[in-house]
């Protein structure tokens, strides 16, 4: 019993000195609910309480960022071991993955509009670098058949260089090809999200003199679907 007393006088004066209850339960060895039931009565001064509510912020933001840096670790982990379930790709792979892009991003062939030529159109480099490489290795189609053009929103027009060099940069395509660019009213309310320095706008990609080209790219969709669908 004056061991419980001395454990209790001992609680509430750390208490009076504004510790925390973990802090006070690391010299006080006893159940977090018999702390509370000693110290309900103790008040603090106002200093006390925002030093015990920051140290709660402070935790909190330790515990996030140690979650969130967890959530990263997990997510490398996953990218790394499905890059290597991919392993690599044979070219009969290739035409797979370049059709379905194609069949998914790609210009169809029109009924009231036959002749029409393949044109690709999106804003990821790397699927844009993936149906160049298709193009060229799949479809055997030469450099010098491809027009590049640039769709971005008027508002970027001061950034027209650096949008140029980078497409330029991610097709290995010379600066000098990027003559046709289109641009796109600004609207200030908006759900994208790379509207700021990252945004390079959208890239379309168009074989001339390609409607034999886009009516076997329609076999083969109809061919993937007749055996998969």
């Amino acid at each position: 019993m004056t061991l419980k007393l001395s454990e209790q006088n001992s609680a509430i004066s750390l208490r009076r000195k504004g510790l925390s209850y973990r802090e006070i339960l690391t010299r006080v060895p006893v159940a977090k609910s018999t702390l509370s039931l000693w110290l309900q009565s103790v008040k603090l001064a106002t200093h006390q309480v925002q030093r015990l509510s920051e140290k709660k912020r402070l935790a909190a933001m330790r515990g996030a960022a140690t979650r969130h840096n967890k959530r990263i670790a997990e997510i490398e982990k996953l990218k790394i071991s499905g890059q290597k379930e991919v392993g690599k790709v044979s070219k009969r792979e290739l035409m797979i993955i370049g059709t379905v892009l194609y069949w998914a991003e790609g210009s169809k062939e029109k009924d009231e509009r036959p002749g029409s030529s393949a044109k690709f159109t999106n804003s990821d480099p790397r699927m844009v670098r993936l149906y160049l490489k298709w193009l060229k290795d799949v479809c055997g189609v030469p450099e010098e058949s491809i027009t590049c053009s640039i769709i971005i929103h008027e508002n970027h027009k001061y950034r027209l260089g650096e949008v140029i060099k980078y497409w330029a940069e991610c097709t290995g395509f010379s600066t000098a090809g990027f003559t046709q660019i289109y641009f796109k009213r600004h609207k200030p309310k908006t759900n994208r999200k790379n509207i700021g320095l990252k945004y390079f706008g959208i890239l379309s990609v168009k074989v001339n003199g390609s409607s034999h080209l886009l009516c076997k790219i329609q076999g083969w969709i109809h061919g993937i679907t007749q055996c998969t669908i």
